[in-house]
């Protein structure tokens, strides 16, 4: 027969094996939420964001003449020239402001605020450097789609 004091400290000595091992489980789940979940592949194209939210205004190639263009007043931007009227350098922090609404004309312009959309819970944020040098954390959807817009700029 095993005496009190043994069968004391095998229970003490299962007790804290058993502490150890979820320590070890907990660690392990740990370092697997750590591991980056690929949200990307989730994450439609600037073509594909373009093509949805943009084109029936501005266009299939963004000259302002979308099926939808002749309904307003002022008619939908020429994104082709965007850099062209700044001096030849494309406005990305303005396009971005623009499109996600913060140009301080909040419900006052004809173009809607896509910022909504784009701010799911479930965003993807990226460090942006807009050109002041400051990396900030914004959608990485807004980011394709200033950068789409690069593309398609008039030389």
């Amino acid at each position: 027969m095993m005496s009190a004091m043994a069968r004391n400290g095998l229970a003490r000595g299962g007790f804290l094996m058993a502490k150890q091992w979820v320590g070890i489980a907990f660690a392990a789940l740990s370092l697997a939420a750590c591991v980056p979940h690929d949200k990307t592949k989730d994450i439609p194209s600037a073509a594909e964001d373009y093509a949805t939210f943009c084109s029936a205004c501005h266009g299939p190639q963004g000259k302002g003449n979308g099926d939808l263009a002749s309904e307003f007043n002022p008619r939908p931007a020429d994104l082709t020239t965007l850099s062209k009227r700044n001096g030849g350098t494309f406005p990305t922090t303005k396009v971005m402001a623009q499109i996600w609404g913060y140009k301080g004309k909040k419900g006052q312009g004809v173009m809607p605020n896509f910022g909504e959309l784009m701010d799911a819970d479930n965003v993807t944020l990226v460090l942006y450097d807009g050109g002041d040098g400051i990396e900030t954390p914004t959608p990485i959807r807004l980011v394709q789609l200033a950068e789409y817009l690069k593309t398609i700029q008039v030389k």
